[in-house]
């Protein structure tokens, strides 16, 4: 694994000043450890009732998330003592995959997502990523926008994946190397 993260692909500039809701102090991202899983857990099940992941779940990830053979990254959004986002990315060879992305509700609007995402990617090009994956909800259009914004485009569809609901995804997958629509 490179230890120079490199350029990535950025999003289109934010509205101006005013656009977005005031949600206090801007949140300090960091790496999730296994004493956040308390808090990260409470926003998954109230972002993602349905399909909320198992604690078994996140605790698996993160058993590859630290050391020399490390292939995760797990980020948290901490504002005012709260977890208020979270964002994980799985490594595997040349390929990355966005494993979730969550941020609160208060915090939508705030350019939030768009800092969870950048540092995934900034830690997907550290791991010598050539592409990244993700899979999207087909009806949470809004997450596909922000997905659109950093150059990832639609590569499929994989039918009744999120569970129980049966709900689609969409596939999306950006180019990290020779990628010219930005850099952060």
């Amino acid at each position: 694994m490179s230890t120079a993260p490199g350029p990535v692909p950025g999003p289109a500039p934010l509205p101006g000043p005013g656009a977005a809701p005031d949600a206090g102090p801007e949140a300090e991202l960091r790496e999730m450890r296994w004493w956040d899983l308390g808090p990260v857990l409470e926003l998954e099940h109230a972002l993602f009732p349905e399909d909320a992941w198992s604690p078994g779940m996140f605790w698996s990830e993160l058993a590859h998330a630290r050391g020399p053979r490390a292939t995760r990254r797990y980020v948290v959004a901490e504002s005012g003592g709260r977890i208020v986002g979270y964002a994980g990315l799985a490594a595997a060879g040349d390929l990355g995959d966005v494993q979730t992305i969550a941020v609160a509700r208060e915090q939508w609007g705030t350019g939030l997502g768009s800092r969870l995402l950048s540092d995934l990617l900034r830690h997907a090009t550290a791991f010598e990523c050539d592409e990244v994956f993700l899979e999207v909800r087909v009806d949470n259009t809004r997450a596909q926008k922000l997905y659109e914004r950093f150059g990832f485009a639609p590569v499929g569809f994989r039918r009744g994946y999120y569970q129980p609901g049966g709900v689609d995804a969409l596939v999306m997958r950006l180019h990290l190397h020779g990628n010219t629509e930005g850099t952060l």
